[in-house]
C-alpha cells in the first residue's frame, strides 16, 4: 500500500489547473477502477524500471477507436527521476472538453485513471541517443516547450492554429532528433516530415459530423481544406503513425505491450 500511495503524489499542471476529458465535473472513482489503474501503474513502473533509460513513450487506451482501426488514443512521455517523481509522465490533455489544452506533469495511476476503455499499456523505448537528447528537453519544460494552447482533436498534421496530444508528441521528439536546435513547431513538423513520419488517414463522413454531434469546442474541422472535408478523409497524427514513424527511423531501442493484462510476443496494431 505505500508503495502505490507514492503515485498519487505527483500531479502538476505545469500552465494551471484542469481536468482532461469531456467535462470538467468532479467524479468519483469506483474502488475497482482505482485499483485497475494502480496495478496498471505498478506494472509500467516495473518495466521502465528495468530498462535503463531516462525516457519511454507511454500509451493508453482513453477512447474507443476500433472503428478507425486503432488501438491506442492517447501517449505521453515516461521521464525518469523528473521534479515530480521517480516516473512521471509529461503530455498534452485537452481542457475540460473546450479549445484550449494544457502541458501536465502526472504520476503513473493518475494517468491511467483517466476513465479509460481499459488498461491496455504499450512502452516503447527510444535508441539511446534519442532518449539522452529527449530526456533532456523534457526536463528543461516548460521552456521550449513547442505548445500551442488552441486544440482541436482532428488538428491537420502541421497545422500551426491547432495542436493536439499526438501532435505536440511528434513535433517534440522531432526538435530533440534535429542536429541544430528547433525552437519552433513549424521547423519541428517539418523535420518530422523529411525524416519520413506520414500521418494517418481517418475517415469521418459528413452524416457522422452532423448527426453523431462531433461539432464541439475541442473539435474544428476548418483546420483542413474543403476538398479533405468533402471527401471525409482527414490526415491526423495517432499514436499507431507515431510508433511506425519511430520504428522505421531506426529510433527504437526497445517494446513492450499489455492487452488485458496479458503481455504480448508480437507488437499488434497501435
Amino acid at each position: 500500500m505505500r508503495a502505490l500511495a507514492v503515485f498519487f503524489v505527483f500531479v502538476l499542471a505545469l500552465p494551471g489547473t484542469a481536468r482532461a476529458g469531456d467535462a470538467c465535473k468532479q467524479m468519483e472513482m469506483p474502488p475497482y477502477k482505482v485499483a485497475e489503474a494502480a496495478r496498471t501503474a505498478l506494472l509500467a513502473a516495473q518495466q521502465l524500471d528495468e530498462v535503463d533509460a531516462p525516457v519511454a513513450l507511454i500509451a493508453r487506451v482513453g477512447t474507443d477507436l476500433s472503428k478507425q482501426g486503432l488501438v491506442y488514443s492517447h501517449a505521453g512521455f515516461a521521464v525518469r527521476d523528473h521534479a515530480h517523481g521517480r516516473w512521471t509522465v509529461v503530455h498534452l490533455l485537452n481542457e475540460c472538453g473546450s479549445d484550449r489544452s494544457g502541458l501536465y506533469a502526472q504520476g503513473l495511476v493518475n494517468f491511467f485513471a483517466d476513465d479509460l476503455v481499459n488498461q491496455d499499456l504499450r512502452i516503447v523505448w527510444f535508441a539511446p541517443e534519442v532518449a539522452d537528447r529527449l530526456a533532456s528537453r523534457l526536463q528543461r519544460m516548460p521552456r521550449h516547450s513547442l505548445h500551442h494552447p488552441r486544440y482541436n482533436l482532428i488538428a491537420r498534421p502541421g497545422s500551426e492554429d491547432y495542436q493536439n496530444s499526438t501532435a505536440w508528441i511528434v513535433e517534440v521528439v522531432a526538435a530533440a532528433l534535429a542536429d541544430r536546435g528547433i525552437y519552433d513547431r513549424r521547423s519541428a513538423y517539418a523535420f518530422a516530415r523529411g525524416d519520413g513520419f506520414v500521418p494517418d488517414t481517418v475517415h469521418i463522413a459528413y452524416s457522422k459530423r452532423v448527426l453523431g454531434g462531433l461539432f464541439s469546442a475541442n473539435t474544428d474541422f476548418t483546420d483542413h481544406s474543403v476538398g479533405t472535408r468533402l471527401s471525409g478523409d482527414y490526415p491526423v497524427v495517432t499514436v499507431r503513425s507515431i510508433f511506425r514513424w519511430l520504428e522505421r527511423s531506426g529510433y527504437v531501442r526497445e517494446q513492450r505491450e499489455w492487452r488485458s493484462g496479458v503481455r504480448q510476443r508480437a507488437m499488434g496494431p497501435a
